[in-house]
C-alpha cells in the first residue's frame, strides 16, 4: 500500500496498478482526491497520505509517506474520523492558520488491525475500555450491566469500526493471558481453520518412497539435522561428502504438500511466518504438517527440495545442482551436542561432522573479506508454572551456528542465481548516509575517532577492529546494525550489503517463511521449463513480496511484545528495588536495558542524561503492565 501511495506522487499508469490496489484507487477517485492526466494518476494537491500516530491524549500526528513535509501533520482528536492508531491514511489538508500544518482523516485506506485489545477499568461510575497501546479509554458497544458483571481487568477484543466486543480473552492480571494479548493485539491466530486442518491431516504420516519413482533416493545418505533442543520442526538437514568436497543441503518439501491457492496456502500466506514465544511456537503451517510429514525427523523417510554444492579445492563453488529427493535423517542434534563434538568433548557417529566445520570454517574467512561477521546475541527467556518470568540469558552464535549459517548461505545463494529477473528476493541496502553519521556521532561519545567515508563496508571494519581492540565488540556491534537499512523481501534482485552478496533469497525455511516456499514452487516450475506456470506463480508477486516484509516485523513485534509485558511484570512486584542496567538509547528519551540477574527488558529513565553504554544502578519505580513499559530512576553511574 506505501509503495502504491508514493508512487501516485509522480504519477502512476493504469497497467501499473496490481489488482490488490485497485479498489483503493476508485475510492481515491470518487473522493476527488486522485486526477488522471496523459495516462497516468497523480495525487491531487490538497491531499496527504501516510501513517498514524496517536499520543495518549487523543491527538493525532500524520507521518506523510511524501518526503517535501519536513515533519508530521496534526490531526485534532475530532478530524481523527475514528482512524486508529497506525492505520494508513488519506487526509485532507486543513487552511494553515498557525505555524504547524493541520488537516482531517477523510479515509482509512489500510488498517493496522483490525481489532484492538482493551481492558476494561471503572472511570466514575461507568466501565470503559483502555487500549493496550494506545492507553486510550472508549466507550464500548455493550451495556453498562454487562460491563460490569466482567471482573475489572477483563481483556477484550473488539472490531476498530464499530468497538463491538468480538472476544474475551481473558484478564490484565493473569500472566497466562499474555500470550494470547500479543496475539490478539497483531490480530494473529494460534488455531488454523478446519479446512486447512482437514487438507493437512489428508498426507497421513509417512512417506511412501514408491510413489515418488522421479526423485532421487538419498536415503543411505548419512543426513542429520541441527537445531534448538526445543524444535518441534525440523527444515534443512545437511550431509557432507569429504571425498567429493560436496555439501547436500536437503530442505523440506514443503511445496509438494501445499498447493497454491488452497486452504492452507491461503492461510500460510496471511500469516507469513510461523511466531516464536519462550514456551511455545505458533507455527504458520498446521501442526500435522510443520511437525509432522513435513519435518525431517530421524529415521523417517521424507521429501526434500535438495541442493548438491560441489567445491574445488580453492573452495571455489564449482557446481550447484537442484532436485527433488527422499531422505532419511540418521541423527538429530542439537546446538549444544554439535558444540561438544567439534571440542571434542563428545564422540559422533556422523564422522563428517569436523571435516565439514573446517571446510565451513575456512569459507567463512574468505566470505567475510567482503562481508561483515555481527557478534550479536539473542535474549532467551524461560518463564516458570505460572507463567511469570523465572529467568534470562542471551545465546550468542557458537561453531556450531556457524556451521549450519554457511550451509544455509550456499543453498540460498545458489536459489538466487536460479531466478532471472523476477521473483522472490532477500536484500539489504547500503546504510543512508544520515544513519550513518549519526552513528559516528554516537561512536566519537565512546572514543572512537572515525570520519565519513564512501567505501562504507571498509569504514565498518576498520570501527569493528577498534572495538574488539576496547573489548566491546558486542556492544558496537548492536549500534552498527541499529544504523543500517532492515534486510527486506522484493520481487527485484538489489543485493545484500551485510552479507556482500551481489544476489541473495531464502530458500532454507519453508516450514516456518512463506517466502521460502513461494520460491520453491517458482524454482519447481522453472526446472520443468514451465514459464505458464512461472508467470502465474509471479501474479502480484510485488505486493506479496512488500506484505511478506512487513509479516517478518509484525512477527518479530509479537515476540517482543509478550516478553515486554514478561518483564513488566515483573517489574511490577519489583517497584522500590535496585539494579544494574546500561544506557542503551539517549536520543529522543534515555532507555536503559537491565543487566543484573534478570537481563535485557527496557527501562525509561526520567529527568536523567547519560552517555551510551553508560552503566547505572536504577531503581524501579513504576510499570505498567497494560504497555509493558517499565519507570525507573537513576541511582548512580558506575565508573568502569
Amino acid at each position: 500500500m506505501k509503495e502504491f501511495l508514493i508512487r501516485l506522487l509522480d504519477g502512476l499508469s493504469e497497467k501499473e496498478i496490481s489488482s490488490d490496489h485497485k479498489e483503493t484507487l476508485r475510492n481515491l477517485l470518487n473522493l476527488g482526491a486522485i486526477t488522471s492526466h496523459n495516462n497516468k494518476f497523480y495525487l491531487n494537491n490538497g491531499f496527504v497520505c501516510g501513517k498514524l500516530d496517536i499520543s495518549s491524549n487523543g491527538t493525532g500526528f500524520l507521518m506523510p509517506f511524501d518526503k517535501r513535509f519536513k515533519q508530521d501533520i496534526l490531526i485534532e482528536n475530532k478530524n481523527l474520523n475514528n482512524s486508529h492508531y497506525r492505520d494508513i491514511i488519506l487526509a485532507k489538508l486543513l487552511p494553515l492558520n498557525k505555524k504547524r500544518q493541520s488537516a482531517k482523516v477523510v479515509l482509512t485506506l489500510k488498517p493496522a488491525n483490525e481489532t484492538s485489545v482493551v481492558y476494561t477499568k471503572h472511570f466514575g461510575r461507568a466501565i470503559l475500555g483502555v487500549n493496550l497501546k494506545t492507553g486510550l479509554s472508549i466507550a464500548l458497544k455493550a451495556t453498562q450491566k454487562s460491563l460490569k458483571a466482567l471482573p475489572i481487568g477483563t481483556l477484550l477484543k473488539i472490531n476498530n469500526l464499530n468497538n463491538e466486543i468480538t472476544e474475551v480473552i481473558g484478564n490484565i492480571n493473569d500472566p497466562f493471558s499474555d500470550e494470547k494479548i500479543s496475539l490478539a493485539i497483531y490480530n494473529k491466530n494460534d488455531k488454523f481453520s478446519e479446512a486447512s486442518e482437514f487438507e493437512a491431516k489428508a498426507w497421513g504420516d509417512s512417506v511412501d518412497a514408491s510413489m515418488y519413482p522421479n526423485r532421487a533416493d538419498l536415503r543411505e545418505l548419512e543426513f542429520c539435522t541441527i537445531d534448538p533442543i526445543d524444535a518441534k520442526d525440523f527444515d534443512d538437514a545437511i550431509y557432507f561428502d569429504e571425498k567429493n568436497l560436496e555439501i547436500y543441503v536437503a530442505i523440506a518439501d514443503v511445496s509438494e504438500y501445499v498447493s497454491s491457492y488452497g486452504a492452507i496456502d491461503k492461510e500460510a500466506k496471511t500469516r507469513g511466518f510461523s511466531i516464536y514465544f519462550p514456551h511455545i511456537a505458533i507455527p504458520m503451517l498446521p501442526r500435522s504438517l510443520s511437525e509432522n510429514i513435513c519435518s525431517l525427523k530421524p529415521d523417517v523417510a521424507r521429501l526434500a527440495f535438495c541442493f548438491k554444492i560441489k567445491l574445488n579445492k580453492n573452495l571455489d563453488v564449482v557446481g550447484e545442482e537442484l532436485f527433488e529427493a527422499i531422505i532419511t535423517s540418521k541423527k538429530r542434534f542439537n546446538y549444544d551436542e554439535i558444540d561438544e563434538i567439534l571440542e571434542d568433548k563428545r564422540a559422533s557417529e556422523i564422522f563428517w561432522i569436523k571435516p565439514l566445520f573446517e571446510l565451513t570454517s575456512n569459507l567463512r574467512a574468505k566470505r567475510l573479506k567482503n562481508a561483515f561477521d555481527f557478534r550479536t546475541e539473542e535474549l532467551r527467556m524461560s518463564l516458570d508454572d505460572e507463567g511469570k518470568l523465572l529467568a534470562t540469558r542471551f545465546e550468542s552464535d557458537s561453531n556450531s551456528h556457524r556451521l549450519v549459517e554457511d550451509c544455509m548461505l550456499l543453498a540460498n545463494k545458489a536459489a538466487a542465481k536460479l531466478i532471472d529477473g523476477r521473483g522472490v528476493f532477500r536484500n539489504h541496502g547500503t546504510p543512508d548516509i544520515r544513519k550513518i553519521e549519526n552513528l559516528l556521532q554516537d561512536l566519537a561519545s565512546l572514543g572512537f575517532d572515525f570520519v565519513y567515508e564512501s567505501d562504507l563496508a571498509n569504514l565498518i571494519r576498520k570501527i569493528q577492529a577498534q572495538a574488539d581492540a576496547m573489548g566491546n565488540r558486542e556492544e558496537i556491534d548492536k549500534l552498527i546494525i541499529k544504523a543500517q537499512k532492515k534486510a527486506e523481501y522484493s520481487a527485484q534482485n538489489l543485493g545484500h550489503f551485510g552479507l556482500g552478496f551481489d544476489r541473495y533469497t531464502h530458500f532454507t525455511s519453508p516450514i516456518r517463511r512463506y517466502s521460502d516456499l513461494t520460491l520453491h514452487r517458482l524454482l519447481k516450475a522453472k526446472m520443468k521449463n514451465d514459464k505458464k506456470l512461472f508467470n502465474y506463480l509471479l501474479l502480484n508477486i510485488e505486493s506479496t513480496c512488500a506484505s511478506l516484509s512487513e509479516l517478518e516485523r509484525e512477527a518479530d513485534k509479537v515476540a517482543y511484545d509478550f516478553m515486554d509485558r514478561k518483564f513488566a511484570r515483573w517489574a511490577k512486584e519489583r517497584i522500590g528495588q535496585r539494579f544494574k542496567a546500561y544506557v542503551s538509547e539517549n536520543q529522543n528519551m534515555l532507555v536503559a536495558k537491565l543487566d543484573d540477574e534478570i537481563k535485557g527488558a527496557r527501562i525509561y529513565l526520567n529527568s536523567y542524561s547519560a552517555e551510551l553504554l553508560q552503566k547505572l544502578i536504577i531503581e524501579i519505580t513504576d510499570a505498567d503492565i497494560a504497555s509493558g513499559e517499565i519507570f525507573a530512576k537513576v541511582v548512580k553511574k558506575i565508573d568502569v
